[in-house]
């Protein structure tokens, strides 16, 4: 029997069509594990998100890129919120849970403005092998690793500080040896490389992303990586003042035409750790097959 089910192509992070980072979505409880890979390689953005009923937490939530199941998403859970306000299944101003792979996340919608809560990094200084991946980004005479010393989080991200906003802009890394580096399992497979240099003088951070392993040679906007990045700030020294109730923006996706902002905040009195940011629909259709 053919199956018809409503799908939405949203960009995330961004209030504006064809900006930030582009997901599909799609709700449904009639799909298998292989045709949610197969409906992501039809969408062909970074990732696509697929949401379900659950008896755990108020929804599933799966995250796919074009060629893999993903283990955390930060953008395409912001278009998932979007896509269930839009349909009307949550309300404004209100907040839910998803049952992820990386556990049961907490989520919210607030005028517009859709949030998510992170589970919170364990970040360690990376002791591997940096030659090889200072070799493979192209970025030897822009970084300083004595001072700024390179920085892993236990979901595989390694955070390396780009000393100006213009050496960040001109990386043009080898993605050939990005993803052998990755496939031979060092205990990364994702690179956000960072400056604390901006476009926008009230803005913290820069970032890029880079994780060809999962057949994304550079994503637009990364809320997994922004929300980590907070800590990673304070851990190098970078932001020294106390993050209780404040937010901070971070940009990302400048260099590729997907301009997004990314609002992130860190309360260590709840240890919660949240990412938010706005959404637009660009579109809106059904999936037959």
């Amino acid at each position: 029997m053919k199956k018809i089910i409503d799908a939405c192509q949203i960009d995330a992070f961004t209030e504006f069509p064809f900006q930030g980072n582009s997901a599909g979505v799609v709700f449904s409880d009639d799909l298998n594990e292989k045709e949610m890979q197969l409906i992501a390689r039809e969408f062909n953005v970074s990732e696509t998100a697929f949401i379900s009923k659950s008896n755990e937490a108020d929804f599933n939530l799966r995250w796919f890129t074009p060629i893999v199941e993903d283990k955390l998403c930060g953008h395409a859970t912001i278009a998932a919120i979007h896509f269930l306000l839009q349909k009307g299944i949550v309300q404004n101003n209100s907040t839910f849970t998803f049952k992820t792979f990386s556990g049961i996340l907490k989520a919210g919608t607030d005028n517009g403005l859709h949030s998510l809560s992170l589970p919170i990094p364990k970040l360690e200084t990376f002791d591997g092998n940096k030659t090889e991946i200072i070799k493979a980004l192209k970025i030897s005479n822009m970084i300083n690793p004595e001072k700024f010393p390179f920085i892993l989080d236990n979901g595989g991200y390694l955070y390396i500080y780009i000393s100006s906003l213009n050496d960040l802009m001109n990386i043009k890394p080898d993605f050939k040896q990005l993803l052998e580096l990755s496939a031979a399992r060092n205990g990364y497979d994702g690179f956000t490389l960072f400056t604390t240099e901006t476009i926008e003088k009230e803005n913290e951070a820069h970032l890029r992303f880079f994780t060809p392993y999962y057949g994304i040679d550079e994503d637009p906007v990364t809320g997994s990586a922004n929300g980590p990045l907070l800590l990673v700030l304070r851990r190098l020294g970078l932001i020294k003042e106390n993050t209780e109730n404040k937010i901070y923006t971070f940009e990302q996706g400048d260099v590729l035409n997907r301009k997004g902002r990314i609002k992130v905040s860190y309360s260590p009195s709840k240890n919660e750790l949240k990412i938010s940011g706005k959404a637009v629909t660009v579109f809106r259709g059904e999936l037959s097959f």
